[in-house]
């Protein structure tokens, strides 16, 4: 009986233990963010460029929302706590009024996609813009370096993917007013203590470069990253001294950092905040 009576205490103090959390593993961080901004950038909307009456529009609409307070409240729902809106698309059809879209729904939280709805900030700019024209909205998902082309060749009409204004991107599209700035980050892993010491982006350069290519940076294709690493006269970067591999988006390239595969990601400082939550809330 004391037999018993011992080992039933034991399994209740185990219990009250795990009850507790005491006997419970928290996730650890497998990420972090190098706090400090690599560039400065402006966000802004690729319009065709057989439309002018459309980018007198968008540019109409963004003066709009942003004196009124939408684009606040937008991002409250993305960055504070407001609950997000999904938006759908409708089918394109060439006999409706419709206004299409371009984008990459891989870039939380501007555009993303949960089931078939859309979400971010971008796609609930683009919801209320058709709204304000009046006409149905189409949303063409599709790779990041495509968006600005599918303007280009006329097969869209608005490219809402955060992009960065460029002179490059400018012979395709019409940019709009600037609606947001943005930063390039750093992600490495959350036990990196290379770049602690760093305080401006030419000190983080300065260690990249002296890898002399022995470092691996990942990125998502044809975005700022890419140029900033690969270097482009266009958008003024000289480029790094390391080994450069590209992702269809920016989640891909950290899973790959996680297994060991590639030492570093860079990626628009936002999306790199999402990005390193998700993974650092799996652990």
């Amino acid at each position: 009986m004391k037999k018993f009576l011992a080992i039933a205490l034991a399994a209740i103090m185990l219990f009250s233990l795990a009850a507790c959390g005491g006997n419970t593993d928290e996730p650890k961080d497998v990420v972090k963010i190098i706090d400090i901004n690599l560039t400065e950038e402006e966000y802004a909307f690729g319009v065709d460029k057989d439309q002018p009456e459309l980018l007198e529009d968008v540019n109409e609409f963004i003066d709009k929302i942003m004196a009124d307070g939408t684009f606040d409240e937008i991002c409250n729902k993305y960055f504070g706590d407001g609950e997000p809106t999904p938006v759908k698309s409708a089918t394109e059809d060439p006999s409706k009024d419709q206004l299409i879209i371009a984008t990459n729904a891989a870039f939380a939280p501007f555009e993303y996609m949960e089931g078939d709805s859309y979400y971010g900030i971008d796609m609930e700019i683009a919801a209320l813009l058709a709204e304000e024209l009046g006409k149905e909205l189409v949303i063409n998902n599709m790779k990041f370096d495509s968006v600005c082309l599918s303007v280009g060749e006329h097969k869209c009409d608005i490219a809402m993917a955060g992009l960065t204004v460029n002179e490059s991107r400018k012979e395709v599209v019409n940019f709009s007013k600037s609606y947001y700035n943005a930063y390039q980050k750093l992600i490495v892993k959350a036990d990196d203590t290379t770049f602690d010491a760093c305080t401006d982006a030419a000190s983080v350069d300065a260690i990249l470069n002296a890898s002399e290519g022995a470092k691996t940076v990942g990125f998502q294709n044809g975005t700022t990253a890419y140029y900033y690493v690969t270097g482009d006269a266009d958008w003024g970067f000289d480029g790094l001294n390391v080994q450069p591999k590209g992702y269809d988006n920016g989640a891909l390239a950290v899973q790959d950092l996680i297994n060991g595969n590639i030492d570093y990601v860079m990626i628009d400082a936002d999306p790199a905040t999402r990005i390193a939550e998700n993974y650092n809330a799996i652990g």
